[in-house]
């Protein structure tokens, strides 16, 4: 497994081309080797393919918005053999907890992942809390993955959001086995703080355990909210444990 970085953590630094370009380079210099992209300004995918060249990094997943999804399909997909990522991925969907808002998802989303699929990519979906409200005695989240073809649409499992929502990560990353590529690596304090890895209270141990054995590729760290701290500096020390567990 190859450890990353999730760049929502830093969008507030990527509002720039000029931004992005030394957030890249910071990233690297950390240690990290691949990035997710998510919450930056726009770019061309030349000028992010030869940026990630000049810093040694590889993109492994994006996020973008549902909007640009839906109308954009395709030609989204095909930006990504430009600077060669194979996931694309929804980072957000709010379910209200009713049946409509599942089969609305499943009709507004479906023809997204066959797109996506067609233009040999892989779909990527982002869980937050919503999809751990039950219908019909199970998760939303199992519903979705019950709709999708395992061949087709995966899971960007955060573990943040799963113990927010009353969950185990390592079982949910079990759980979802072979369908996790990548995952979200993101702490939880004692007051749902999100936090730096290791800093917190998930055990993560048994995260990269389970992850390990679901065949999960890329964990990457995301820590939307850094509680007024340096995003940089919590990305290092989040980096620092994972290499003190071996991982990088």
């Amino acid at each position: 497994m190859q450890i990353g970085a999730q760049l929502y953590t830093v969008r507030e630094y990527c509002n720039t081309l000029e931004g992005f370009s030394d957030t890249l380079k910071r990233i690297a210099d950390i240690g990290y080797k691949t990035v997710q992209i998510s919450g930056t300004c726009d770019y061309e995918p030349e000028w992010l393919r030869d940026e990630l060249k000049k810093n040694g990094l590889q993109c492994v997943l994006t996020h973008t918005s549902g909007q640009n999804l839906i109308d954009n399909t395709e030609s989204w997909a095909k930006k990504h053999d430009i600077f060669d990522c194979d996931m694309v991925g929804l980072g957000h969907h709010a379910f209200d907890g009713g049946k409509d808002s599942l089969q609305n998802f499943f009709k507004v989303y479906t023809p997204v992942v066959e797109t996506v699929f067609r233009c040999g990519k892989y779909f990527m979906y982002h869980n937050h809390a919503s999809e751990f409200i039950k219908l019909d005695g199970k998760p939303i989240l199992l519903h979705i993955a019950e709709h999708f073809s395992p061949q087709k649409a995966g899971f960007t499992l955060d573990t943040y959001w799963v113990q927010v929502s009353g969950g185990d990560p390592a079982q949910w990353i079990e759980n979802l086995k072979g369908r996790v590529p990548a995952i979200h690596l993101k702490d939880c304090a004692f007051d749902r703080t999100m936090s730096v890895v290791g800093e917190g209270n998930i055990n993560f141990d048994r995260v990269f355990q389970a992850a390990s054995r679901a065949g999960t590729r890329y964990m990457l760290v995301e820590q939307d909210d850094c509680n007024g701290e340096n995003p940089f500096d919590c990305l290092k020390r989040s980096y620092d444990f994972l290499k003190s567990r071996g991982l990088a």
